[in-house]
């Protein structure tokens, strides 16, 4: 298996409809979408936004997951997967891989484009029961240890050495969905799960106390109808950030409509330490992608992945 990631780039144009990004690569003669080969220790998410930026020098903000598309390579067989992704910053300039980059309305892109597996992946962009980036990013703290080798109180309870890792690869991948708001639950973890994350983006960490477990257990309600209204929030440029814990998260997204359906029979969200959600849309009816972590895909080569490579676009 040959591991892929690309996306499906979009902007708005000029009469308010939605363009997306096509290029054409010299060395195939063919109309495609950005997309490249995973390096060593790379996660997909990592080399689509890497990919994209390489060969058409756009800067995006990564929006929803898109489809996973599956062909015959002459090197066996290939898988990519893609992401939405919006332009938001960068310009296109002819390069090695991409001689030519054209902006067109998705139905145009459709005609163009030479593979039947890239028009798959621009009819999901051109959904319209789905939204193209998420509001919220929910993240569970990073690793702390266990609460038994804690003496002090369980809200002081600090990031173990794992955790302050998960912490920093974090900071490396979550700036690429562009968010504008941080907020974390009162434990010391939870803050520590943003703080590099704030430093690479220069915000501060606000208090969100309905969504920690002590504040979570005295209101549900009030932690479910936060996390509504921050959804419903139109006029947001980019997605909050919220760090919580294990014992609100999988309830929050129950309450929303999200059920999982990774393990036979089981309905109850994930949320493993340093995880993330990503939601849009609205309560009953969610795009809910989740990232267990950002390690390296099982199939990429062999090798490590520097933190500065990670969050590069």
């Amino acid at each position: 298996m040959i591991p892929a990631a690309g996306g499906v780039v979009w902007r708005t144009g000029d009469g308010g409809a939605v363009e997306t990004a096509v290029v054409h690569r010299p060395k195939y003669d063919d109309w495609s979408l950005p997309k490249g080969k995973l390096d060593a220790g790379e996660h997909p998410l990592v080399a689509a936004v890497r990919e994209v930026g390489e060969e058409t020098g756009l800067q995006v903000a990564v929006g929803r997951r898109s489809v996973q598309t599956r062909y015959a390579h002459r090197l066996g067989p290939k898988r990519v997967d893609y992401w939405v992704m919006e332009a938001v910053g960068g310009a296109f300039a002819p390069n090695d891989e991409v001689d030519e980059l054209r902006w067109l309305p998705v139905a145009e892109a459709v005609e163009l484009v030479s593979h039947s597996h890239d028009r798959a992946v621009l009819e999901d962009l051109a959904r319209t029961d789905a939204p193209r980036s998420p509001r919220v990013l929910l993240v569970r703290h990073a690793s702390a240890g266990d609460r038994s080798d804690w003496e002090g109180p369980d809200d002081q309870r600090p990031l173990d050495r794992r955790g302050r890792a998960q912490a920093a690869t974090l900071a490396a991948v979550l700036p690429v969905f562009g968010p504008t708001r941080l907020l974390a639950a009162p434990p010391v973890r939870c803050g520590q799960t943003l703080a590099p994350l704030a430093r690479e983006l220069g915000m501060t960490v606000g208090t969100v106390p309905e969504l920690g477990e002590e504040g979570f257990d005295a209101d549900p309600q009030a932690g479910v109808e936060l996390v509504t209204r921050l959804l419903a929030d139109a006029d947001a440029d980019g997605p909050v950030v919220i760090c919580s814990q294990g014992g609100a998260i999988p309830a929050v997204l129950l309450a929303l409509g999200v059920r999982w359906h990774g393990t036979a029979g089981a309905l109850w969200p994930p949320s493993a330490k340093g995880s993330v959600w990503a939601l849009g849309g609205r309560p009953g009816a969610l795009v809910a992608d989740y990232y267990r972590d950002f390690s390296a895909d099982p199939a990429a080569p062999a090798g490590t992945l520097t933190p500065s490579a990670a969050g590069r676009s």
